[in-house]
């Protein structure tokens, strides 16, 4: 007895009856993988070329593969394409479109390729792609915070610890501080991008391919810098992926960070800084409000992401080699991490040049805090006490101007030589606050002549981070 194969199918030969209705809805991905479609006709041609090179295509079956392909490219690109849930994947959407422009020659593109080793050099392709844009717009960030940096590092902030005031810092160096957390950001997608940079294709389905392929030149064609050693890892391996997660995490929880301190410091109890009304929106019950909704979102979009990480480290954790179909669902959350980070990363690289610095406000709190109490305790080491014993003057000194309710430096000179009778009229010198800051003069420093020379160097860093700098300069050496 024969049997009609389903041919509605690319794979439908060894099939006597159609895909239910409700599974191919279920197990189609174009609706979100249409995004890698730029990618994969890229891949494709490359792919097409390197055959033609080792002989299995012809040249003019290589022209007229490529030609078609371009084509396919500018429908996609001018939003006349029509995708179809039918032809499962970006993959089988192209191709099919493909073999309608040219004909059979069309179906010869997939030889010595599997879907496997094509959507693993797609995502690869576009991850790539991503990163570099990434690093991108965190570079606009961080010469924001660096330009800002600049103007504010003689301006006086207290400096926390517990939430509690602690010592005197400048607004620029407080700046700087995150400035270092997203330069280890960079550096990290940086590190991410190398290992995402290595070439899949001509892994096959899992085993490689019979056809006399050069997978050095496809890997050249397409800007790897590497190819993938073991056919079963190449298409299996979804490690970058969960790399790029785990760095996108870090971001993010800096990111949130950042926007936890824009929220306190846009507070009345605090009032440091005002954010604009462009970053902002008003309550619908309470005419006064105006809310921080972007560093709020931020924040709480940090969640999101890390989410995605523990979404694909637990896709991956029970996999057998080589490719499974989980795998598909490794697209979603990784291009989600992406919208939301670059969202993120716009959002700020937008604020932060036009945050307007209360500086007076950020002064008062200082004053309040006591921040100076470490530079007089410093003063007696200087004086010969040992830090233990100075630290319990000074500290009978808060002490005693929490009762009064004043300042430290209001507290007479004949009650400071009660508690220290080698302590003189210099002391109101050390705990000038202007000097305070000015005295931690020392690389890494919150000193403003500190403070200007770090944004010099901070600069030079970022750009030696962005797409290009280091690689340029690697090169060079």
């Amino acid at each position: 007895m024969s049997s009609t194969p389903s041919t509605d199918k690319p794979w439908g030969g060894r099939f006597t009856a159609p895909t239910d209705a409700f599974v191919e809805e279920f197990t189609a991905s174009v609706s979100f993988d249409q995004r890698l479609a730029l990618c994969d006709i890229a891949g494709s041609i490359a792919h097409a070329r390197m055959l033609s090179e080792c002989g299995v295509l012809t040249n003019a079956e290589y022209e007229t593969i490529a030609a078609g392909l371009s084509a396919v490219r500018a429908d996609i690109e001018a939003g006349r394409f029509t995708w179809s849930v039918k032809l499962e994947d970006v993959h089988m959407n192209v191709e099919s479109a493909l073999v309608a422009r040219v004909g059979e020659v069309g179906k010869k593109l997939h030889t010595a390729r599997s879907r496997n080793d094509q959507v693993a050099t797609d995502i690869r392709l576009y991850l790539r792609g991503e990163i570099d844009g990434l690093l991108t717009g965190l570079g606009r960030l961080m010469n924001a915070l660096v330009t800002l940096a600049e103007q504010e590092a003689d301006t006086l902030l207290p400096g926390f610890t517990h939430l509690q005031a602690a010592q005197p810092i400048s607004f620029g160096h407080h700046l700087l501080a995150w400035n270092e957390m997203l330069l280890r950001d960079a550096g990290r997608l940086r590190d991410c991008r190398v290992r995402v940079n290595v070439l899949p294709l001509g892994a096959g389905a899992l085993a490689g391919t019979t056809f006399p392929i050069d997978r050095q030149r496809s890997a050249a064609l397409l800007g790897f810098d590497a190819v993938a050693e073991n056919s079963l890892d190449a298409v299996s391996d979804r490690d970058f992926a969960i790399e790029f997660a785990a760095v996108a995490s870090l971001i993010m929880v800096h990111y949130s960070r950042m926007a936890e301190e824009l929220v306190l410091w846009n507070s009345q109890a605090f009032g440091f800084v005002d954010i604009a009304d462009a970053f902002c929106t008003g309550s619908s019950m309470m005419p006064q409000k105006k809310n921080p909704d972007v560093p709020e979102l931020v924040r709480g979009k940090a969640g999101r992401v890390i989410g995605h990480l523990v979404a694909l480290i637990t896709l991956m954790k029970a996999q057998p080699l080589a490719y499974n179909k989980d795998n598909q669902e490794d697209k979603e959350p990784l291009f989600d991490t992406l919208d939301t980070l670059n969202a993120c990363t716009r959002a700020f690289a937008d604020l932060v040049p036009t945050l307007k610095v209360e500086r007076a406000r950020m002064r008062a709190a200082a004053a309040r805090g006591y921040i100076n109490a470490t530079d007089l305790a410093d003063h007696l080491v200087r004086l010969g006490r040992p830090f233990r014993d100075a630290h319990a003057v000074v500290g009978a000194a808060v002490a005693m101007a929490v009762e009064r309710g004043c300042n430290l430096e209001d507290i007479p000179l004949a009650d400071y030589q009660k508690l220290d009778a080698a302590l003189d009229e210099s002391i109101y010198q050390v705990l000038d606050m202007d000097r305070a800051l000015a005295a931690r003069d020392h690389f890494g420093g919150t000193a403003p002549r500190q403070v200007r020379a770090a944004c010099a160097r901070a600069r030079a860093r970022i750009a030696a981070v962005l797409p290009g700098g280091a690689r340029d300069q690697a090169g060079d050496a």
